[in-house]
């Protein structure tokens, strides 16, 4: 039997961070699952209802042997996202039953895949920025559990797929809806995804010793204080290992990728009346085990004109 890839890990939650020496750091944390609520966000940064610190992580993450955890334990400035940079963002489309639905979208027979690039990557509590030609455009949110790859694989069975995983995170698939339709995005989906801070991550990587079935995992988005999504992983089309299976068929996934892995029903654009998303407006995504992603709202022109 092969041994999993994860057993070796030194670190259970992961986390990237501006330290209040001005530095930056990867480590684990030393706080309860429940952190880090917010009491509130900023422009220079991020705030707690209690101190945040962690415990060094020197090496390589992706290496399980040769990275450790140290007893330097540094307090938290800055929570910044869990991957300083990730390679590819693979995104599936129409992955949850209820979601398909509420579309009136008929079951895809396989995974529905588009990309967003590296650029997209945004920090757990930073900005996501509208940009002036998406700004009338219908954003929208959409909260999404995020599969980390932890090492090169191609043409892998369903029944190893999490052996490739380094760990889980939230995603929030930022989408513009004008820009997605047949109308100004010609029926691809890629461009009214795809513009810098669409995908942020966080708050941190969490290893599959803490998440043994990534499909049965509560998912939440709440938009300024009210329930917007309420779902279970559960609900996925594709599983966690049949999208792993399906996406390295003749691709090499590397590390560092990360699968976004659709989003569950409650979008703003299919609500009645459609709700999108406005300068100023505070969106959570919460999924349970791993914590909550805090994003506000910026709209360009607004932020430009101060």
């Amino acid at each position: 039997m092969r041994p999993s890839l994860q057993t070796l890990r030194p670190w259970t939650r992961l986390i990237r961070f501006l330290g209040k020496d001005g530095k930056v750091y990867t480590g684990e944390p030393q706080q309860p699952l429940s952190w880090p609520k917010a009491t509130a966000t900023t422009s220079s940064g991020n705030q707690y209802n209690h101190e945040l610190s962690a415990k060094v992580i020197t090496g390589d993450i992706y290496s399980p042997t040769s990275s450790s955890v140290t007893n330097t334990i540094v307090p938290v400035a800055k929570l910044l996202s869990p991957l300083a940079y990730v390679p590819v963002f693979r995104c599936i489309g129409l992955n949850y039953a209820k979601h398909a639905e509420e579309t009136k979208m008929p079951i895809p027979k396989n995974p529905i895949l588009f990309m967003k690039p590296a650029t997209a990557l945004q920090d757990p509590f930073g900005n996501v920025v509208i940009p002036r030609i998406a700004e009338n455009n219908q954003a929208d949110y959409e909260c999404e559990l995020a599969v980390v790859i932890g090492k090169r694989c191609k043409d892998v069975k369903e029944e190893h797929a999490l052996d490739y995983v380094l760990g889980y995170t939230i995603g929030n698939d930022i989408s513009t809806r004008k820009w997605q339709g047949n109308n100004l995005g010609s029926g691809q989906w890629c461009f009214s995804k795809s513009f810098d801070t669409f995908a942020p991550l966080g708050p941190c990587l969490v290893s599959k010793e803490l998440i043994k079935d990534p499909n049965q995992l509560t998912i939440r988005t709440r938009l300024n204080g009210k329930l917007m999504q309420d779902s279970s992983t559960s609900d996925m089309i594709f599983n966690v290992p049949r999208l792993i299976a399906f996406l390295s068929q003749s691709t090499t996934l590397m590390p560092g990728d990360v699968i976004l892995t659709g989003t569950p029903e409650g979008v703003g654009f299919k609500r009645d009346p459609p709700v999108y998303l406005q300068h100023g407006d505070h969106v959570v995504c919460e999924i349970e085990t791993i914590g909550e992603l805090h994003n506000t709202v910026a709209y360009e022109t607004k932020l430009s004109t101060k």
